[in-house]
């Protein structure tokens, strides 16, 4: 037998360690670079280009930037910025030009007084982007003259160059690229998820203008961006976005500077449920929060108690308000600017400076009081507002301790419809939750026990974006969903306790089935949002048709699956699915459940906040803009059952 340590030795030698070159690192594995080489990831590549421009903005040096969809799948991005300096790097002895497109870790942001604020604080942007993009064109005009380089797959293609003075005095940086499709799952930009993002950047930086324009249809669309009003506008747009009636006109804007930091709040509240804070730092959007949105939140809850106590809302022996009914009802935007701003990760999700803390929470806690002090009115209507809050929040409270009572919420306590799984390995197991109960029971007969659960929903489910939080609880739709879980809802949620790695909803196609999978959606949103986040809701994609020839049996899932298939197969009659009941336990397994053969889609919130937006309209009170959201985009329904 061979020596086991020779062997080793001969397979992990010095030609086993591999020396990634240049930019090879990144097309080796993108991930670690942009976070995934999904949709998400191609959108990224946008960000990080403007992103640099951006900084040039809060450097002082540009006001406008042009962003172009191109027909041949390329996108361009244009600033009027200083550009990048013409001439050799002294470290390097290559262009500097060259070296921030082809170096990681290179740019103005490391010290050097080029910016004193940025976003992009890791310097691997540009030259990311190029590493992933099948060519890249950059023209950079600086001081008077324009030079030029290509790149393909990050490599040299046109070698730098000054290719003569700038036109008509033309100043700043011109990038044009095209994602590499062998390296991105998707290689067409969204244009409704740009314009959110660069939308969002005009909001944070006032005046600052883009010109968002998209070439690549029949009919050029092109949007002109520019919010002079900043943060104070982006809270109108939310509000404006969730058609809820506001508790005062008036959007309440503080602003602070301590030395080079910066921090701005913008404030409302809305008769709605549900709180909207959107923190940013840098103008990098920390979904995770951090000090900045701590520092917010705990000046909130002060000032809250403070006025209770003022007005006569708290008597001296009644217990504090609690954060969260000082924000029920609340938009607000948090936006602090400041140099060397510290991330808890490369995606800068979460911001560390504690120094931020202490800012915000200051200026929340002054303005906010002078506010109320100059708008008795106003601030009465937000004391009540929260002082309502509490009561619901006790009343959900004993509702809680009413059902635990009853054995509703104990720890071994499971619906009765139930049929669970043999397994109790949470990775390895799912949850149907069926619409109807024909469905459940060619489910519960056709599933494989060892590691499937069938839950048949019960009842009519509750539209939570309706109901207060005490209405959830004693909700006979959502309670066997709730012990089913056993994770728990709202502040006594805990992930570690969740039964099952997949909760997959499985309704039928068609109106009616869509409507139960946007009422399940609102509430995992609203009470077990960590649930989507952490990636564990699905929904299943049963079939459209069953088509069959002679002894031959297909299935299709889009009309034009099923006419690829008549083609494929010289006809056939295909008969139309009604409703999951009408499959039996075998059809089920094969073509829903079957993880072999289904198609699961997962449910991931790329956009919080458009998110919030979408469910407000499609379940809140409002009427009309949900008759025209559906008026507008009726046309992109294919399959649309009466």
């Amino acid at each position: 037998m061979e020596n086991l340590e020779n062997r080793v030795e001969r397979e992990y030698g010095d030609e086993q360690i591999q020396v990634l070159e240049g930019l090879e690192a990144v097309r080796k594995r993108p991930g670690m670079y942009i976070g995934t080489t999904s949709i998400r990831g191609l959108h990224h590549l946008v960000y990080e280009i403007v992103d640099n421009s951006i900084d040039e903005a809060m450097a002082g040096h540009c006001d406008t930037i042009t962003v172009t969809l191109n027909k041949d799948g390329s996108v361009s991005i244009q600033d009027n910025g200083r550009g990048v300096p013409a001439g050799i790097n002294a470290k390097t002895g290559t262009p500097t030009l060259e070296v921030v497109f082809t170096v990681l870790h290179a740019g103005g942001k490391f010290g050097g007084g080029g910016y004193k604020i940025s976003g992009g604080l890791h310097g691997v942007g540009a030259s990311v982007v190029n590493a992933l993009s099948e060519w890249m064109e950059v023209e950079n005009c600086h001081d008077g003259k324009m030079y030029t380089e290509r790149f393909e797959k990050g490599n040299i293609a046109r070698p730098f160059e000054c290719v003569g003075d700038a036109p008509n005095g033309k100043q700043g940086l011109f990038v044009r690229f095209k994602p590499d499709a062998t390296i991105f799952e998707e290689v067409v930009f969204d244009y409704e998820t740009l314009l959110t993002r660069l939308r969002e950047q005009t909001f944070l930086n006032a005046g600052v203008r883009i010109i968002f324009r998209d070439e690549r249809g029949e009919e050029p669309k092109e949007a002109d961006l520019c919010h002079e009003g900043g943060i104070k506008q982006f809270v109108e747009y939310i509000n404006g976005n969730k058609h809820a009636n506001m508790i005062h006109n008036d959007i309440i804007y503080m602003k602070a500077e301590k030395g080079d930091i910066t921090a701005e709040v913008a404030m409302q509240y809305n008769d709605t449920y549900t709180e909207t804070i959107v923190t940013f730092a840098n103008n990098m959007s920390t979904i995770d929060g951090g000090t900045h949105e701590i520092g917010f939140k705990n000046a909130l809850t002060k000032v809250t108690n403070s006025y209770a106590r003022k007005l006569g809302f708290l008597k001296d022996s009644d217990a504090n308000l609690k954060s969260e009914d000082a924000r029920e009802g609340l938009t607000a935007v948090v936006s602090v600017k400041l140099p060397d701003a510290q991330f808890e990760s490369q995606t800068k999700a979460k911001l560390g400076n504690s120094e931020v803390r202490t800012i915000v929470d200051a200026i929340v806690v002054e303005k906010l009081s002078e506010f109320y002090e100059e708008n008795p009115d106003v601030a009465k209507a937000i004391i009540d507002k929260a002082c309502e809050a509490s009561r619901v929040r006790e009343a959900a409270r004993k509702a809680r301790e009413l059902a635990r009572r009853k054995g509703v919420f104990g720890g071994s306590s499971l619906p009765s419809k139930l049929a669970d799984c043999q397994d109790r390995r949470m990775e390895y197991t799912e949850l149907y939750l069926v619409e109807g109960d024909s469905a459940g029971g060619s489910a519960k007969d056709g599933r494989d026990s060892r590691f499937q659960a069938i839950l048949p929903l019960r009842g009519k489910v509750l539209n939570v974006e309706k109901s207060r939080r005490d209405k959830v609880y004693g909700n006979e739709s959502l309670i066997p969903i709730i012990q089913a879980l056993g994770c728990g809802i709202g502040e006594e949620f805990n992930i570690e306790k969740l039964r099952y790695g997949k909760i997959i909803i499985m309704a039928d196609a068609d109106v009616d089935g869509s409507h139960i999978q946007v009422l399940l959606l609102t509430f995992f949103f609203r009470h077990m949002r960590e649930l989507i986040e952490q990636g564990h809701i699905y929904l299943a994609k049963p079939p459209l048709y069953k088509i069959t020839k002679g002894k031959t049996e297909r299935y299709a899932y889009s009309d034009e699956e099923r006419d690829a298939i008549f083609e494929e197969i010289g006809g056939g009659q295909a008969e139309r699915y009604k409703g999951l009941g009408e499959m039996d336990k075998e059809q089920l397994w094969e073509t829903t459940m079957d993880p072999n053969n289904r198609t699961l889609i997962k449910v991931e919130i790329a956009d919080a906040m458009k998110c919030d937006e979408i469910f407000s309209l499609l379940m809140g009170d409002k009427v009309d803009p949900r008759r025209e959201f559906i008026e507008r985009n009726a046309k992109f329904v294919k399959n649309l059952d009466i």
